[in-house]
C-alpha cells in the first residue's frame, strides 16, 4: 500500500511511503499571492505531485493531520491555514482518494513525542531513516519529518503486517 502523509499548511509537507520505506518527500507546493510576499497553495502542483506518486499503486491511503485553530493565532493566518486544508481535501476528492485524519496528539503519542520539542520529530525520523539525514538537515525540515511520521503512524496502527 502506498501511503501519503500530509502535514497541512503552507509550510507543511508531503511524504510518500510504501512498506514503511520513504519513497519521496516534498515541501508543500506554494506560489506568490499578491505583492506583499504572501504565499498560497499551488493546487495544480499538488495535484501533479500526488498523481505522479500514486501512479501504479494498487492501494492508496492519504493521511492528513487533523488540526484546529490554536489560541494566539491571528484571524488571517487561521483563514489561510483553513483555506489550504480545504484545498488539500478538495484535491484528494477530485482525484477520488479517500482521506484519513489523525490528530497530532495521536501520532505524537505513538512515537513518544508528547511534550517534546518541535524538532524532536526530525530527530526521530533521522534515527528511523539515517539515509534521509541530508534531506532533513535544516530546522525547517521538521514539517517533512512530521509528514513521514503521520504516514508511518498509519502504517503501524492501521496496517497490521
Amino acid at each position: 500500500m502506498r501511503i501519503l502523509g500530509i502535514d497541512p499548511g503552507l509550510s507543511g509537507a508531503i511524504a510518500i511511503l510504501e512498506e514503511k520505506k520513504v519513497l519521496s518527500i516534498f515541501d508543500m507546493p506554494v506560489m506568490a499571492d499578491g505583492k506583499k510576499n504572501k504565499r498560497q497553495l499551488n493546487s495544480a502542483q499538488l495535484v501533479n505531485i500526488i498523481r505522479e506518486n500514486i501512479a501504479g499503486a494498487h492501494e492508496i491511503a492519504v493521511i492528513v493531520e487533523q488540526v484546529n485553530a490554536m489560541p494566539g493565532q491571528g484571524v488571517t493566518s487561521m483563514f489561510n491555514f483553513g483555506q489550504t486544508f480545504g484545498a488539500i481535501k478538495g484535491v484528494c476528492a477530485a482525484l477520488n482518494l479517500s482521506i484519513f485524519f489523525v490528530r497530532p496528539s495521536k501520532w505524537k503519542k505513538h512515537f513518544e513525542l508528547i511534550n517534546s520539542s518541535k524538532d524532536s520529530s526530525r530527530t526521530k525520523v533521522i534515527e528511523m531513516y539515517p539515509s534521509l539525514s541530508n534531506q532533513l538537515s535544516k530546522k525547517k525540515d521538521v514539517n517533512k519529518s512530521d509528514a513521514i511520521l503521520i504516514a508511518r503512524y498509519y502504517s503501524e496502527t492501521r496496517l497490521r503486517d
